[in-house]
């Protein structure tokens, strides 16, 4: 099958070509035709924040059915309640409140009341959406309220909340782009090899990151964010599986073999892998459905969709530009490498946001490819490089050096790994607040403006809502607002408020507002939260026929966190079943993959280790600009998924070498060190185009995109690292011929997964050459 659709798309190539524009093109081009509808809300099934929100929904639909809003914080020193500022500021609510799916809790109102602070120089208006507004309506209703807003000398108005929060399109990518072009030229020595894997992973994160995932924002739920993340994995995999893919076919020209033979060869062995790899990051993301959430799910599918994509880019596209590409590919004039140094200047120009820098790479671009035509050793071809034999390598030597010692190497790198997990312990899942924003945008100025004149409560309260059988209850509602009063936690309450206004006693419902000491993230507002729940609420209500649900934003991301946390360990043991019985598969043997699965494992809490270090207790907040706070309850899971499938790619790789060699030799020493001299300069070359790529994201203003980027960032350097080039080679030293050890009978009963293609002495002889000759690596 590889080598029929290999030959096909190599035969085929413009047609291939052809349709990969069309599908680029037309994708976007629907995309933007149909529009996006990205929805960030979350949503906890059977949560006692659920069960208050649908009261409210049925009794108070003048407050609206959820918590997806914001609000309206305006400052006057002269006093919001002057008849100036009253006059032009409820002009501008009734304005707001003519927009469809809109409501506005106003604070010139009798609910509103305590919407003013005591000094009368900051006020909020509550804005409440319908649940069907999605993100880009709730955008430009942000746009709206913002051409709302009167002009008076002195009034300072701010729009707060998530929901109307701007971000800028990001541009981090161009900087792990400006890097790959260095990294792809120094591992090729070629800049056509260079620009392949890069037009991979465009074409891939183009058709599927963009235009497939707006499409499918019409079909489920995906919160607005995830295009970013799945940019940042389309970009690190597309440019990872093209990289893997040309190398073997280098390895194959060198030794002989025409360009279609080479490309055949190569998609029959690197790309049996990459297939492999990629199936298994789409699987582990799409495992992400079971966890029975929309918002979860969303994101699982718009990171799958685009893997899948730049999967499918790799296996179609690439054998077609290899075809165009010919013998070519080896070939460098000095004016294509000096362009391709001036494009990355200009990427990490355009990407750092510095416009002298853009400009001047791509004057100089432009001025390098026009010149050469007059300058004649501007054309002129690059040298080509010596290929060393793979014994001769320092990847060769450092793995003799690291199976001389086994145990140094597994306690060095396990202790260190152990260390940088230390701070999961303190893990605390839950939602970073608006006081994390920066500090120049209008979600956190409003942030701010609440805090200084209410308090930091009030930035998230709670809402009780309360279910009464009779009149007989009512009195009940009352001693349920004085004892909630009462907790430590608790600023002040508000009276209660009657779903019938015009007899209270008869009223169905209520509701009460709580104002909490502390803002939405502190952990003593969980505190607060769980003692309402638990100790406070229930005695006052028992014994009698009151249905009380706390409900609100906070007590809902509570809920959320709750919820996620109960299923994590469920995801993460299923995740890794699947994984080692995939790997089992493969490499025909227990400890092998048990082994893989430990150390992606101790590589990816070592990478939670730091980000807790970092982004919970905020160290380097002074150098990164990160302020402390929980870490998002879908994060940890997300990056586990992405993660354990990059780690096989890896694995897949590295140990599909080893043991093509061990199969060949029977030499379980020199079959690890030559499977790594093998492997692990275009490992490292792929490892640190990934940390670039994801680690640039740290520059972007969204704190779940630095969250992501950092902690993808790190999993992958620690795996290239520590794992790979220690942990990997003492521990196969240790365990010798042991690790391909595996049982007659699980072996019958067990399924092969071919990862490998043809034996090594096949290849040869489809070359033409002698069994005993050797397959040179290429010396990236």
């Amino acid at each position: 099958m590889y080598r029929n659709l290999a030959r096909w798309c190599y035969h085929h190539r413009w047609i291939v070509v052809g349709i990969w524009i069309a599908l680029l093109v037309g994708l976007n081009a629907l995309g933007g035709l149909i529009g996006s509808s990205f929805n960030g809300e979350f949503e906890t099934p059977a949560s006692e924040s659920a069960s208050g929100f649908e009261t409210i929904a049925e009794y108070f639909p003048q407050f609206g059915a959820g918590s997806f809003g914001g609000q309206i914080v305006f400052q006057s020193p002269d006093g919001i309640t002057s008849p100036e500022i009253e006059a032009a500021m409820t002009d501008m609510f009734d304005q707001v409140a003519q927009i469809p799916g809109v409501r506005v809790i106003s604070p010139y109102t009798p609910f509103g009341a305590e919407q003013i602070s005591a000094d009368g120089t900051i006020a909020f208006a509550e804005i409440n959406l319908a649940n069907d507004i999605d993100q880009n309506e709730a955008a430009a209703i942000g746009s709206q309220i913002d051409d709302a807003i009167p002009g008076i000398d002195g009034l300072r108005v701010e729009l707060g909340g998530r929901a109307f929060a701007n971000f800028e399109p990001p541009q981090s990518e161009l900087i792990g782009l400006a890097f790959a072009i260095v990294v792809l030229i120094l591992a090729f020595g070629s800049v056509l090899a260079m620009g392949l894997p890069i037009g991979i992973a465009v074409a891939g994160v183009g058709a599927g990151g963009f235009g497939l995932v707006s499409l499918l924002t019409n079909v489920v739920s995906i919160p607005e964010f995830a295009p970013l993340i799945g940019i940042m994995i389309g970009l690190g995999v597309g440019i990872d599986y093209a990289l893997f893919i040309i190398t073997r076919y280098r390895e194959l020209t060198h030794a002989g073999a025409t360009s279609e033979q080479a490309t055949v060869g190569a998609m029959d062995t690197a790309g049996r892998a990459v297939v492999f790899a990629g199936i298994t990051v789409v699987m582990s993301l799409l495992g992400m459905l079971l966890i029975g959430l929309k918002f979860v799910a969303g994101m699982g599918i718009a990171a799958a969709a685009t893997v899948a994509v730049t999967l499918l880019a790799s296996i179609t596209l690439l054998p077609a530009l290899l075809a165009l590409a010919g013998n070519r590919i080896e070939v460098t004039r000095w004016r294509g490498l000096i362009a391709a140094g001036f494009a990355a200047i200009g990427l990490l120009g355009v990407g750092l946001r510095v416009p002298v820098l853009g400009v001047t790479g791509a004057v100089f671009f432009v001025g390098t490819l026009l010149t050469s035509l007059a300058i004649k050793p501007l054309r002129a071809e690059v040298p080509p490089r010596r290929h060393k034999p793979i014994r001769e390598t320092w990847a060769y030597r450092w793995s003799r050096l690291v199976q001389a010692r086994p145990w140094t190497g597994v306690l060095v790198a396990g202790g260190i790994l152990v260390v940088l997990t230390a701070p999961v312990l303190g893990l605390r899942l839950g939602f970073a607040d608006e006081g994390n924003f920066p500090e120049d945008t209008t979600t956190r100025q409003a942030y701010d403006l609440v805090a200084e004149g209410f308090g930091p409560g009030f930035n998230g309260p709670f809402v009780v809502a309360a279910e009464v059988s009779g009149p007989q209850d009512v009195p009940v509602v009352g001693e349920l607002a004085a004892a909630i009063a009462a907790d430590p936690g608790v600023d002040s309450v508000s009276q209660p408020f009657p779903s019938d206004l015009n007899d209270p006693a008869a009223s169905d419902a209520f509701i009460l507002r709580i104002i909490p000491k502390t803002s939405p993230q502190d952990s003593a507002t969980e505190d607060t939260v769980d003692r309402l729940r638990n100790e406070v609420i229930p005695p006052v209500v028992a014994d009698t026929d009151v249905v009380v649900h706390l409900t609100g934003s906070v007590p809902a991301n509570i809920d959320f966190s709750n919820y996620l946390g109960g299923r994590i360990l469920v995801f993460y043991g299923a995740v890794l079943a699947v994984s080692f019985l995939l790997l089992m598969m493969v490499f025909r043997s227990l400890l092998v993959p048990l082994k893989a699965v430990i150390m992606n494992m101790l590589s990816i809490s070592a990478a939670y280790g730091v980000i807790v270090a970092i982004f919970q207790w905020g160290w380097l907040g002074g150098l990164t600009g990160i302020e402390p706070a929980p870490i998002e309850p879908f994060v940890p899971m997300m990056l586990f998924a992405i993660v354990f499938g990059l780690s096989m790619d890896y694995e897949v790789f590295l140990l599909s070498r080893v043991k093509e060699e061990y199969d060949r030799t029977g030499d379980p020493v020199n079959s690890v060190a030559d499977g790594l001299a093998a492997t692990a300069r275009v490992i490292t070359a792929a490892a640190a185009i990934m940390v670039v790529v994801f680690g640039a994201f740290l520059l972007e203003d969204n704190r779940i995109v630095k969250l992501f980027g950092s902690g993808l960032a790190l999993a992958v350097l620690l795996d290239a690292t520590l794992v790979r080039m220690l942990l990997v080679p003492a521990t196969m030293e240790l365990l010798g011929s042991k690790n391909w050890w595996f049982p007659k009978w699980l072996d019958r009963l067990i399924p092969t997964l071919n990862v490998e293609g043809h034996e090594l002495e096949e290849l040869h002889a489809s070359l033409g050459t002698s069994d005993a000759e050797e397959l040179v690596p290429v010396d990236a």
